[in-house]
């Protein structure tokens, strides 16, 4: 019986907004869930405990009676509104200090309601053409989990964001946990990007069962394909950009690689670290 089955267990999928989140992709499927499973919002954490607001500045917005409300950076707990869905979330914004303290919060309430697996996701920016299937690896430092799902342990030696010391705690505890990088066009990442979010659902499908109908993002996934199609067509730098990035990928299909494994998309995570000026946000 799998851990992740939202059949048989009680998952958690959670994702973290910031640069772990190129593209809006892994912000955007964890959404899906919660919209999908109608869960409801629990647990928080305090604010201005874990965030730095010249980092992760609150907000500001008009409320229906026509007065200001500012929003706090936090992070929360989705969980069920009735007692045959087992399905839980976790969203919010990456903390700026006492990490430790922050995780060890969120995996309290986790034993307390019994998860039995945690699916961590992550998108990042990396070097692949917007026309091919988006690339999605898969994680774990468990061997029963790594067995289950056929993936790899990381080999990645170097900064990490939440996400990673999320799935590093779990398992510490005895929630077994797996973790999905999708990649994202660099070229595009000032944009939500629907094709991974997509492919990032399509991956918790196959992992957790979820029943969700992917009819709607797959329309806005072919949107925004096109729609990329369209910008590149009138820039000649960026169409000859595109078209050597789809023969290095075609390549690799071609030599029956186009897999990439954990360490390779580690790899590429810790080049983007390096490039957004010692691990600032995008």
């Amino acid at each position: 019986m799998s851990p992740f089955s939202s059949r048989t267990g009680r998952p958690l999928i959670l994702a973290f907004e910031g640069w772990n989140d190129a593209g809006e992709a892994a912000s955007g499927a964890v959404k899906a869930i919660i919209e999908h499973y109608i869960l409801e919002p629990g647990p928080a954490v305090e604010s201005e405990q874990f965030y730095d607001y010249q980092l992760n500045r609150p907000s500001v917005e008009l409320t229906e009676a026509g007065g200001r409300r500012i929003n706090w950076p936090t992070t929360t707990l989705y969980i069920p509104s009735t007692k045959d869905v087992g399905v839980h979330a976790l969203l919010g914004t990456e903390p700026s200090r006492a990490w430790p303290t922050f995780v060890a919060n969120f995996l309290d309430e986790a034993l307390a309601a019994d998860v039995t697996g945690i699916i961590v996701l992550g998108s990042m920016l990396a070097d692949v053409p917007h026309t091919r299937p988006v690339e999605v690896s898969r994680s774990s430092e468990s061997a029963s989990v790594r067995g289950l799902l056929g993936c790899d342990s990381s080999r990645y030696e170097g900064p990490v964001g939440i996400p990673t010391v999320f799935a590093n705690f779990s398992e510490q505890v005895g929630i077994p946990s797996v973790s999905l990088w999708a990649s994202v066009p660099h070229y595009v990442h000032h944009s939500p990007a629907p094709k991974v979010t997509l492919a990032l659902l399509e991956n918790l499908i196959e992992i957790a069962e979820f029943d969700i109908d992917l009819t709607d993002i797959r329309a806005e996934a072919a949107t925004w394909e096109v729609g990329i199609n369209d910008m590149a067509e009138g820039d000649e730098d960026m169409t000859e950009y595109i078209r050597r990035l789809e023969e290095d990928r075609d390549i690799d299909i071609a030599d029956d690689s186009d897999d990439v494994s954990g360490e390779e998309i580690a790899e590429e995570f810790e080049r983007f670290l390096r490039s957004t000026d010692d691990g600032d946000k995008p």
